[in-house]
């Protein structure tokens, strides 16, 4: 079945509003926090990407 114009699936950003955004990154700053010594460097720099990202959209708003 063909995705239409506008739908659900299309690859776009969800939309998050400043309340969205805090739980956000306290989740991610606690699984940052909770994540074991064996964990791929490479998914501790994405978390802590993203933890920057969300701190910087907060910091405009």
């Amino acid at each position: 079945m063909r995705a239409f114009d506008g739908q659900h699936s299309d690859n776009q950003p969800i939309r998050r509003n400043t309340a969205e955004k805090q739980k956000q990154l306290r989740e991610l700053k606690e699984t940052l926090a909770g994540m074991k010594p064996h964990v791929a460097q490479t998914l501790r720099d994405s978390v802590r990407k993203r933890i920057k990202e969300l701190e910087a959209e907060l910091k405009t708003r």
